[in-house]
């Protein structure tokens, strides 16, 4: 019996698996997949027939070309990993940074409205307010150097992820909390074991949307005073009226959002399987 029970465990584990392995290459990603293979043939047609003025549009096997040039050779002193370095350094750091201290600010004020009295007019203040507008004053307190840059990506990464922590906490629902209370749970138990993992879902939210604000500021902040980065590439590619470099460093920049987008996303996958099926 014993044998056949670990027959029938064994058949419907490589089951699941070809099952994963199916679900993993879904109709979605087919489609995915076709939108982008769509989008390069329209590119390369419309750039070779000259449809389109290629001093503007250049043809993809130009942007590769430009690609394979820096790559090997570098720009203006320094080499195409070490743009992406700087670049990927500022934004991890300040992003870091914004997750340990915006995380548990925004859960303690979802817990407390004398704690959110507190900080919430000033996350206010300058939530709404362009990064950029404030920058100068930045430049000028922490110079035009690393710091500066990392204290604005800070600020812009901070507030998405402290209003949805916040707004994660108001969101689990009194019933819960109670019937952990009954069975005799005390307050750390019921934060640790019910509120916590309640506000995983909505947590990752603002960490992909912070994410997402941080990496445009970056580049706004690099374009504006900045000697090395992705940002300060493409800004000095366009003095020179090199399309080809403008449209590869965006292609860089959009590879390296969605690469950190897809690592938060499985991420979540692994840390809340639970999503979306209450």
């Amino acid at each position: 019996m014993l044998t056949n029970s670990t027959a029938v465990m064994d058949t419907k584990i490589k089951r699941g698996n070809k099952m994963k392995k199916k679900k993993t290459f879904s109709v979605e990603n087919r489609i995915t997949i076709g939108t982008v293979i769509v989008i390069l043939a329209a590119w390369t047609i419309v750039t070779n027939l000259e449809l389109v003025d290629t001093s503007i549009l250049p043809t993809p096997a130009a942007v590769w070309k430009a690609f394979i040039e820096i790559a090997t050779n570098g720009y203006k002193g320094f080499t195409l990993w070490q743009h992406i370095g700087a670049s990927m350094y500022r934004l991890l750091v300040s992003f870091v940074l914004a997750v340990v201290v915006a995380v548990p600010l925004g859960l303690l004020s979802g817990s407390s409205s004398k704690f959110r009295s507190v900080l919430g007019p000033i996350i206010e203040f300058y939530r709404p307010l362009p990064p950029l507008a404030y920058y100068t004053l930045l430049v000028l307190a922490l110079g035009i150097e690393n710091e500066s840059k990392i204290a604005l990506l800070f600020l812009a990464c901070f507030s998405p992820i402290y209003i949805q922590c916040t707004s994660a906490v108001m969101k689990v629902k009194k019933d819960y909390m109670n019937s952990a209370y009954t069975l005799g749970a005390n307050k750390k138990q019921v934060f640790t074991k019910v509120i916590f993992p309640s506000c995983l879902p909505d947590i990752f939210v603002g960490l992909r949307t912070a994410l997402g604000v941080g990496y445009t500021t970056l580049v706004a902040a690099e374009m504006v005073a900045a000697s090395s980065g992705l940002g300060w590439l493409v800004l000095d590619a366009s003095n020179y009226l090199r399309y080809d470099i403008i449209f590869m460093g965006i292609i860089i920049m959009s590879a390296t959002g969605i690469l950190l987008n897809g690592i938060i996303l499985f991420i979540e996958n692994r840390v809340v399987p639970w999503k979306g099926k209450d």
